[in-house]
């Protein structure tokens, strides 16, 4: 799957990642305090972005799970439930 960056961006915000600029925009999910995972992408503009599958596996989930994020079908709940079932969040007790 093809990613660019509005869609990048689509994602930063839909899973309320944190981002800083530097070389490449980053981004991190942070749960309770806790950073859970990192990711990047390039500051190119409207072209597809490279690392499209690592974008996808750093933020753990399946092809399917990626579309339904870029296409607003997964909330930032339901992420958090995706992560916990991977074993990435513990459940609290």
């Amino acid at each position: 799957m093809t990613i660019k960056a509005r869609e990048f961006e689509i994602i930063v915000n839909k899973l309320e990642l944190v981002t800083r600029n530097s070389g490449d925009r980053l981004a991190w999910f942070k749960y309770e305090g806790k950073t859970i995972l990192f990711t990047r992408r390039s500051h190119k503009k409207g072209k597809d972005l490279p690392f499209q599958d690592s974008i996808r596996q750093q933020l753990k989930l399946n092809e399917n799970e990626f579309r339904q994020v870029i296409g607003c079908q997964i909330s930032r709940n339901e992420y958090v439930d995706i992560l916990k079932s991977k074993g990435l969040i513990q459940p609290q007790s």
